[in-house]
């Protein structure tokens, strides 16, 4: 909350996430109380107009919650953002990698720096870009691992890797004092091996020490021979005026293992159709490369989420997969 968060005596603070979930609990209701500052709730359901309207209405200066809320503030353009402008100190986000995107929006739009962190359930928040603290922010970085602890990238033999390796994040026991995390109830496989509790999540490590996020181990994407992430797929498509969300995911596919398929969410002006779909298709093999882009591309109304907004990549996996033995 000091650090990360970088919440002032001063600040109207309101973390949107419901305390149901972590997120809301420890950084809605136990950190704010523990550095004796109020917090704000509200009891109806989200939606873009009422958070406007709240924000406007008690002076919000420090906002926290998902990349999906976010996306969803954007959905309703800068007119509605336009009131609220310059009234937000700083804007977190947790939940899911924050898009780019959102980055550039939330400057251009609402003149409100927001920052992305990093954390799980178990262990609450271990990688952030700090509103508190001075550092560097690159877009699309989950930032610097929090003080009091020690983050690595292992390979798979526990290897503790360089700069632009991908492995799986790690959290190196004996050097992070202000972990709690000691492993899970009866479980048949330890948490924590050979020094180390490892997160499951596939990153790799910027000259600079930030974490750039690639996705969870079970998402990312193996395309004749390449591994691709599907954050930076989605942020390349979320850039494009017909997209408010997208989803990507790997498909099977006999020739190149898996391929490339988005599942689009479009803007209210625009319609699905293979044009549309070729177009959002170029736009990524522009963004980022040849092997990356989406080859195929299904408009869909809605994506599958939890209930504190995460995309549910896996339903949509696991639908293509039984579409595909069909």
């Amino acid at each position: 909350m000091r650090d990360a968060i970088g919440l002032r005596p001063d600040d109207v603070f309101w973390n949107i996430a419901d305390p149901g979930w972590a997120y809301g609990l420890y950084y809605a209701i136990t950190g704010p109380l523990q550095l004796g500052t109020a917090t704000t709730f509200y009891e109806g359901a989200f939606n873009a107009k009422s958070t406007y309207d709240i924000i406007e209405r008690l002076g919000v200066t420090s906002l926290a919650g998902s990349p999906t809320a976010y996306r969803l503030l954007m959905a309703e353009g800068p007119e509605a953002a336009a009131r609220v402008k310059g009234k937000l100190r700083v804007v977190s986000s947790a939940g899911e990698p924050l898009n780019p995107e959102v980055i550039r929006w939330f400057d251009a739009h609402l003149a409100a720096p927001i920052h992305d962190h990093y954390g799980q359930t178990e262990n609450g928040m271990m990688v952030n870009n700090h509103h508190g603290l001075k550092h560097p922010v690159r877009a699309g970085s989950a930032g610097f691992a929090m003080p009091g602890y020690r983050m690595v990238v292992l390979d798979e033999a526990g290897n503790e890797l360089g700069p632009n390796q991908p492995g799986v994040l790690a959290v190196d026991i004996a050097n992070s004092p202000l972990r709690w995390f000691d492993g899970y109830h009866q479980a048949e496989t330890p948490a924590i091996a050979g020094g180390y509790y490892r997160t499951g999540d596939t990153v790799e490590y910027e000259p600079d020490g930030s974490v750039s996020f690639i996705g969870r181990a079970d998402d990312v994407i193996t395309s004749s021979g390449y591994r691709i992430g599907p954050f930076d797929v989605e942020s390349a498509l979320i850039e494009h005026p017909a997209v408010n969300e997208a989803a990507v995911v790997g498909v099977p596919d006999p020739q190149r293992t898996e391929i490339v398929k988005a599942f689009v969410v479009l803007a209210p002006a625009f319609q699905g159709s293979e044009a549309l779909a070729e177009e959002l298709a170029q736009h990524v093999k522009k963004r980022l490369s040849a092997h990356s882009y989406p080859r195929e591309v299904e408009f869909v109304s809605e994506l599958p989420k939890t209930p504190s907004g995460k995309i549910q990549r896996f339903l949509l996996r696991k639908a293509e997969v039984e579409k595909r033995k069909g």
